[in-house]
């Protein structure tokens, strides 16, 4: 009898192991292997979000028929047999010498402001049914979560960030990241680890990124290109520059115009710098929205003096002066600050240009400068942000990895488009986190702790802080 039990118990381990499953990891954190069951869900918009939702997945090579269902929700499971049935185009990629396949559809023709649910697998191996709402065809409230970078321990410390941040708002719109997702382009496993933290999230939620410079990586002719994975696992839209297709784009989401560009390619040659600023202008000088909102990953301007980018910034500043952009969301710089730039002791109720931040979701942290642009700061911690807009105000929190509230402001908009600053971090219980991480307090050299030591009181005495 006993015997029999091993028995049974090994073979049912055995059977364990021979299932496939949607996302495999391995013992020694390297694989997470594709089967023939849709794994890497997620949504994202290829054209007008009032009237389409796309939608992306993988499976390993064998699958010769990838379909997607949908339907309008339903309370009742008797929906399903009414799903329509759309075929995927399927992208083969070869990574690490193998080929997997990714697919995408884009669901078009859609009601606005309307709820339906979806599926995707081969006809016989499928995904649960997830639900997604599609936006209003007018200018209507929104909500959504900004992200900096995640790019390291993604699945053991950045899944609790963006686990924590549905839980605060699981009615997001959308979720935005600003680059540096993973920490090596074309590593699967850490792509793995990054669908393995959103999970589910991400096949309810759309997500829309732009690339950090570590998408990028330098191929066998010397060229820096971005990640293999990019353009097959996400679904962006395709009304960038020619060329920076789905890494440079732009979508306008119930009365907001949000601004995508590709900093990385930016910083590699001027002519690619040159051709986003010439779009970006035609962008802003049609854009029928109320607000404008521009993401990138590079910093107009850095947290810490050294890493500024000036050509990007030189380039790109005027602009956002001139064209009224309202916010520019940013990572690269792996710490926390948000404000304008305006003279130190200029009222910064009337700002002249966007309101500019810089913010970080991983574990990976920098020291911080503590710049003179800067009105919140924060070091050695994990946020991410929460933004509501609706006609006449945005409203801006940033949450620590703790869900409590560090930083918040709201831009209130007029009839004649010229935004108020109402600051809201000087009410908070939430003391600003300045302590420089354990390992600069280690490693830096006695003039290093010293300089920071007079930025950091520099920033105190300027703001009033005893």
């Amino acid at each position: 009898m006993r015997h029999l039990t091993q028995l049974y118990f090994k073979s049912i381990f055995t059977l364990i192991l021979l299932l496939p499953c949607c996302s495999v990891y391995s013992q020694d954190n390297k694989t997470y292997p594709a089967s023939v069951f849709p794994d890497r869900i997620i949504l994202g918009y290829k054209g007008n979000p009032a009237i389409s939702q796309a939608v992306n997945w993988r499976t390993d090579s064998t699958i010769t028929n990838a379909v997607a269902a949908i339907s309008e929700a339903d309370p009742s499971p008797d929906f399903q047999p009414h799903a329509k049935i759309i075929k995927a185009l399927t992208q083969p990629t070869i990574l690490d010498g193998k080929t997997v396949l990714y697919y995408e559809v884009n669901f078009t023709d859609l009601k606005p402001a309307t709820q339906y649910a979806y599926r995707v697998g081969n006809g016989k191996q499928w995904s649960e049914w997830f639900h997604f709402k599609t936006a209003s065809d007018k200018p209507e409230p929104l909500s959504f979560v900004y992200f900096g970078d995640a790019q390291n321990d993604i699945r053991s410390l950045w899944s609790r960030v963006v686990r924590g941040a549905y839980s605060n708002i699981p009615k997001a719109n959308f979720l935005i990241h600003a680059g540096d997702l993973i920490n090596r382009s074309n590593s699967d496993y850490e792509w793995g680890e990054w669908f393995e933290a959103g999970g589910w999230i991400n096949g309810m939620v759309p997500n829309l990124a732009a690339p950090g410079n570590h998408e990028y990586f330098t191929d066998s002719d010397k060229k820096e290109k971005v990640s293999k994975h990019w353009r097959p696992q996400f679904a962006l839209p395709e009304n960038g520059p020619a060329g920076l297709e789905e890494t440079a784009y732009y979508i306008d989401y119930q009365g907001s115009r949000f601004i995508f560009l590709n900093s990385e390619e930016a910083t590699i040659g001027r002519k690619e710098l040159d051709k986003q600023a010439d779009w970006f202008e035609q962008v802003v000088k049609e854009n029928p929205n109320r607000w404008t909102i521009v993401v990138h990953h590079h910093p107009i301007f850095s947290t810490k003096k050294g890493r500024d980018n000036d050509e990007w910034r030189d380039k790109m500043e005027p602009l956002y002066r001139k064209h009224k952009v309202d916010i520019v969301l940013q990572g690269h710089d792996h710490t926390y600050g948000r404000g304008i730039n305006m003279p130190v002791g200029q009222s910064r109720k009337k700002p002249d240009g966007p309101i500019y931040v810089v913010s970080v979701s991983g574990p990976k942290q920098y020291d911080i400068g503590l710049q003179n642009w800067m009105d919140r700061a924060a070091s050695n911690t994990q946020l991410y942000q929460v933004i509501t807009v609706d006609q006449n105000k945005l409203a801006f929190k940033a949450f620590t990895v703790n869900g409590d509230l560090y930083d918040a402001f709201d831009l209130n908009k007029d009839k004649a488009g010229r935004n108020t600053l109402v600051e809201l971090s000087t009410a908070l219980k939430m003391q600003e986190r300045l302590e420089l991480p354990e390992r600069y307090q280690k490693s830096f050299k006695e003039a290093e702790l010293k300089e920071y030591n007079e930025r950091y009181l520099e920033y105190k005495k300027r703001k009033g802080i005893k």
